[in-house]
Protein backbone atom coordinates (compact mmCIF):
# COMPACT_ATOMS: atom_id res chain seq x y z
CA UNK A 1 0.00 0.00 0.00
CA UNK A 2 1.27 3.48 -0.89
CA UNK A 3 2.18 5.70 2.05
CA UNK A 4 -0.59 8.20 2.65
CA UNK A 5 0.01 11.85 3.45
CA UNK A 6 -2.71 13.54 5.51
CA UNK A 7 -2.60 17.32 5.10
CA UNK A 8 -4.91 19.87 6.65
CA UNK A 9 -5.41 23.44 5.47
CA UNK A 10 -6.43 25.66 8.36
CA UNK A 11 -9.67 27.56 7.98
CA UNK A 12 -7.85 30.85 8.56
CA UNK A 13 -5.57 30.02 5.62
CA UNK A 14 -8.32 29.81 3.02
CA UNK A 15 -10.93 32.20 4.46
CA UNK A 16 -11.05 35.54 6.23
CA UNK A 17 -12.25 34.40 9.66
CA UNK A 18 -13.34 37.92 10.63
CA UNK A 19 -15.95 37.87 7.86
CA UNK A 20 -18.73 35.42 7.03
CA UNK A 21 -17.90 32.78 4.42
CA UNK A 22 -15.26 35.07 2.92
CA UNK A 23 -13.31 32.58 0.79
CA UNK A 24 -9.77 33.54 -0.19
CA UNK A 25 -9.82 32.23 -3.75
CA UNK A 26 -6.36 33.61 -4.55
CA UNK A 27 -4.80 31.72 -1.64
CA UNK A 28 -6.74 28.59 -2.57
CA UNK A 29 -5.36 28.60 -6.10
CA UNK A 30 -1.86 29.29 -4.81
CA UNK A 31 -2.03 26.27 -2.50
CA UNK A 32 -3.59 24.13 -5.22
CA UNK A 33 -0.68 25.00 -7.49
CA UNK A 34 1.80 23.84 -4.85
CA UNK A 35 -0.03 20.56 -4.40
CA UNK A 36 -0.17 20.01 -8.16
CA UNK A 37 3.59 20.51 -8.53
CA UNK A 38 4.55 18.37 -5.54
CA UNK A 39 2.08 15.53 -5.80
CA UNK A 40 2.23 13.04 -2.97
CA UNK A 41 1.70 9.44 -4.17
CA UNK A 42 -1.37 9.23 -1.91
CA UNK A 43 -2.83 12.41 -0.43
CA UNK A 44 -5.85 13.00 1.77
CA UNK A 45 -6.70 16.67 2.22
CA UNK A 46 -8.72 18.10 5.09
CA UNK A 47 -9.65 21.75 5.50
CA UNK A 48 -11.05 23.77 8.34
CA UNK A 49 -14.32 25.67 8.09
CA UNK A 50 -12.93 29.13 8.79
CA UNK A 51 -15.61 31.74 8.29
CA UNK A 52 -17.80 29.23 6.42
CA UNK A 53 -19.55 27.29 9.15
CA UNK A 54 -18.20 28.58 12.45
CA UNK A 55 -20.49 31.66 12.50
CA UNK A 56 -23.53 29.50 11.71
CA UNK A 57 -22.59 26.87 14.29
CA UNK A 58 -22.24 29.51 16.96
CA UNK A 59 -25.39 31.39 15.94
CA UNK A 60 -27.49 28.23 16.14
CA UNK A 61 -25.60 26.79 19.14
CA UNK A 62 -25.10 23.50 17.34
CA UNK A 63 -22.76 22.09 20.00
CA UNK A 64 -25.36 22.66 22.72
CA UNK A 65 -27.65 20.01 21.27
CA UNK A 66 -30.60 19.99 18.90
CA UNK A 67 -33.91 21.66 19.73
CA UNK A 68 -36.84 22.62 17.52
CA UNK A 69 -35.51 26.18 17.61
CA UNK A 70 -32.00 25.48 16.32
CA UNK A 71 -32.78 22.55 14.02
CA UNK A 72 -32.37 24.71 10.86
CA UNK A 73 -28.80 25.33 11.99
CA UNK A 74 -27.78 21.83 10.88
CA UNK A 75 -28.72 22.72 7.31
CA UNK A 76 -27.21 26.20 7.36
CA UNK A 77 -23.93 25.07 8.93
CA UNK A 78 -23.50 22.11 6.59
CA UNK A 79 -24.39 24.26 3.57
CA UNK A 80 -21.76 26.85 4.51
CA UNK A 81 -18.93 24.35 4.93
CA UNK A 82 -20.02 22.51 1.78
CA UNK A 83 -19.71 25.76 -0.16
CA UNK A 84 -16.11 26.13 1.01
CA UNK A 85 -15.40 22.48 0.22
CA UNK A 86 -16.64 22.98 -3.34
CA UNK A 87 -14.32 25.98 -3.72
CA UNK A 88 -11.33 23.95 -2.49
CA UNK A 89 -12.12 21.07 -4.84
CA UNK A 90 -12.62 23.44 -7.79
CA UNK A 91 -9.25 25.11 -7.15
CA UNK A 92 -7.50 21.75 -6.99
CA UNK A 93 -9.16 20.48 -10.15
CA UNK A 94 -8.30 23.72 -11.97
CA UNK A 95 -4.66 22.99 -11.06
CA UNK A 96 -4.89 19.46 -12.44
CA UNK A 97 -5.40 17.56 -9.18
CA UNK A 98 -8.02 14.80 -9.35
CA UNK A 99 -9.88 15.92 -6.22
CA UNK A 100 -13.34 14.96 -4.96
CA UNK A 101 -15.14 16.41 -1.94
CA UNK A 102 -16.33 14.16 0.89
CA UNK A 103 -18.75 15.44 3.54
CA UNK A 104 -18.39 14.01 7.07
CA UNK A 105 -22.09 14.73 7.67
CA UNK A 106 -22.85 11.88 5.26
CA UNK A 107 -20.61 9.22 6.81
CA UNK A 108 -19.79 10.09 10.43
CA UNK A 109 -21.53 9.63 13.77
CA UNK A 110 -20.44 11.18 17.06
CA UNK A 111 -21.20 10.73 20.74
CA UNK A 112 -20.58 13.63 23.09
CA UNK A 113 -18.63 15.50 20.42
CA UNK A 114 -16.27 12.62 19.58
CA UNK A 115 -16.42 10.42 16.52
CA UNK A 116 -17.64 6.89 17.20
CA UNK A 117 -18.22 5.85 13.60
CA UNK A 118 -16.36 7.08 10.55
CA UNK A 119 -15.96 4.98 7.41
CA UNK A 120 -12.52 5.30 5.78
CA UNK A 121 -12.12 2.21 3.59
CA UNK A 122 -13.42 4.01 0.53
CA UNK A 123 -11.02 6.88 1.24
CA UNK A 124 -8.08 4.46 1.21
CA UNK A 125 -9.35 2.98 -2.05
CA UNK A 126 -9.62 6.44 -3.61
CA UNK A 127 -6.00 7.25 -2.82
CA UNK A 128 -4.86 3.94 -4.31
CA UNK A 129 -6.34 5.11 -7.62
CA UNK A 130 -4.84 8.60 -7.51
CA UNK A 131 -7.94 10.41 -6.30
CA UNK A 132 -7.47 13.10 -3.65
CA UNK A 133 -10.34 13.01 -1.12
CA UNK A 134 -11.07 16.46 0.31
CA UNK A 135 -12.81 16.41 3.71
CA UNK A 136 -13.68 19.24 6.07
CA UNK A 137 -14.84 20.15 9.52
CA UNK A 138 -18.59 19.63 9.58
CA UNK A 139 -21.75 19.26 11.62
CA UNK A 140 -22.57 15.58 12.25
CA UNK A 141 -25.28 13.74 14.11
CA UNK A 142 -24.48 13.01 17.76
CA UNK A 143 -26.01 10.18 19.81
CA UNK A 144 -26.09 12.30 22.98
CA UNK A 145 -26.59 15.86 21.75
CA UNK A 146 -28.43 15.31 18.50
CA UNK A 147 -25.69 17.13 16.63
CA UNK A 148 -22.19 18.47 17.17
CA UNK A 149 -19.31 20.03 15.28
CA UNK A 150 -16.45 17.72 14.39
CA UNK A 151 -13.32 19.73 13.69
CA UNK A 152 -10.95 19.17 10.83
CA UNK A 153 -8.31 18.45 13.46
CA UNK A 154 -10.33 15.53 14.86
CA UNK A 155 -10.75 14.22 11.32
CA UNK A 156 -6.99 14.43 10.76
CA UNK A 157 -6.23 12.23 13.76
CA UNK A 158 -8.93 9.72 12.83
CA UNK A 159 -7.74 9.51 9.23
CA UNK A 160 -4.06 9.26 10.16
CA UNK A 161 -4.70 6.26 12.41
CA UNK A 162 -7.13 4.54 10.03
CA UNK A 163 -4.83 4.99 7.03
CA UNK A 164 -1.63 4.27 8.99
CA UNK A 165 -0.17 7.56 7.80
CA UNK A 166 3.32 8.55 8.93
CA UNK A 167 3.21 11.99 7.33
CA UNK A 168 0.68 14.30 8.93
CA UNK A 169 0.79 18.06 8.49
CA UNK A 170 -1.29 21.09 9.43
CA UNK A 171 -0.73 24.17 7.27
CA UNK A 172 -1.70 27.32 9.17
CA UNK A 173 -1.38 31.11 9.01
CA UNK A 174 1.38 31.06 11.65
CA UNK A 175 4.85 29.46 11.41
CA UNK A 176 4.11 26.90 14.13
CA UNK A 177 3.07 26.85 17.77
CA UNK A 178 4.35 30.09 19.25
CA UNK A 179 5.51 31.02 22.72
CA UNK A 180 6.52 34.64 23.27
CA UNK A 181 6.65 35.10 19.51
CA UNK A 182 9.04 32.22 18.85
CA UNK A 183 8.27 28.83 17.31
CA UNK A 184 8.37 25.88 19.70
CA UNK A 185 10.18 23.29 17.55
CA UNK A 186 8.93 20.22 19.41
CA UNK A 187 6.02 19.48 21.72
CA UNK A 188 5.25 16.35 23.71
CA UNK A 189 2.90 16.01 26.68
CA UNK A 190 5.53 17.04 29.22
CA UNK A 191 6.34 20.19 27.25
CA UNK A 192 2.66 20.98 26.63
CA UNK A 193 1.97 20.94 30.37
CA UNK A 194 4.48 23.74 30.91
CA UNK A 195 2.76 26.44 28.89
CA UNK A 196 -0.68 27.71 27.92
CA UNK A 197 -1.77 27.93 24.30
CA UNK A 198 -4.44 30.44 23.37
CA UNK A 199 -7.50 29.76 21.23
CA UNK A 200 -8.45 31.47 18.01
CA UNK A 201 -9.03 35.22 18.11
CA UNK A 202 -12.00 35.00 15.75
CA UNK A 203 -15.10 32.86 15.84
CA UNK A 204 -14.00 29.24 16.30
CA UNK A 205 -16.20 26.62 17.94
CA UNK A 206 -13.59 23.86 17.77
CA UNK A 207 -10.88 25.06 20.15
CA UNK A 208 -8.33 26.99 18.07
CA UNK A 209 -4.65 26.13 18.52
CA UNK A 210 -5.27 24.45 21.88
CA UNK A 211 -7.71 22.11 20.19
CA UNK A 212 -5.12 21.25 17.56
CA UNK A 213 -2.48 20.46 20.17
CA UNK A 214 -4.85 18.24 22.15
CA UNK A 215 -5.81 16.25 19.06
CA UNK A 216 -2.23 15.89 17.87
CA UNK A 217 -0.92 14.84 21.27
CA UNK A 218 -3.49 12.04 21.25
CA UNK A 219 -2.25 11.11 17.79
CA UNK A 220 1.34 11.12 19.06
CA UNK A 221 0.30 8.66 21.78
CA UNK A 222 -0.38 6.17 18.97
CA UNK A 223 3.16 6.65 17.65
CA UNK A 224 2.30 9.03 14.80
CA UNK A 225 4.12 12.37 14.73
CA UNK A 226 2.56 15.44 13.15
CA UNK A 227 3.73 18.86 12.04
CA UNK A 228 2.33 22.39 12.28
CA UNK A 229 3.84 24.92 9.87
CA UNK A 230 3.10 28.01 7.79
CA UNK A 231 1.11 27.40 4.62
CA UNK A 232 4.01 28.76 2.54
CA UNK A 233 6.02 25.70 3.65
CA UNK A 234 3.66 23.08 2.20
CA UNK A 235 6.18 22.23 -0.48
CA UNK A 236 8.94 21.65 2.06
CA UNK A 237 6.65 19.44 4.14
CA UNK A 238 5.74 17.34 1.11
CA UNK A 239 9.40 17.15 0.11
CA UNK A 240 10.32 15.96 3.60
CA UNK A 241 12.64 18.90 4.21
CA UNK A 242 12.69 21.32 7.15
CA UNK A 243 9.53 23.39 7.42
CA UNK A 244 10.62 25.51 10.39
CA UNK A 245 7.46 24.70 12.33
CA UNK A 246 6.47 22.55 15.29
CA UNK A 247 6.61 18.77 15.52
CA UNK A 248 4.14 17.08 17.87
CA UNK A 249 5.61 13.83 19.13
CA UNK A 250 5.33 11.19 21.83
CA UNK A 251 6.80 11.92 25.26
CA UNK A 252 10.45 10.95 25.51
CA UNK A 253 11.05 10.81 21.77
CA UNK A 254 14.30 12.54 20.64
Amino acid sequence: MTETVVLKLGGSVITDKSGECAIDHARLHEVAGQLAVRRAPALVLVHGAGSCGHPEARRYRINDGLTPENLPGVYHTHTAVSRLNAAVVDALRDAGVEAIGIHPFDLALAEGGRLVSFETRHIAEMTEHGIVPVLHGDVVMDLLRGSCIVSGDQLVTRLAVALASRRVGLATDVPGVLQNGSVIPRIDRSIAESFTIGGSGNTDVTGGMQGKINELLALADTGIDSHIFHVSKIGRFLDGTGHGGTTITRRGMP
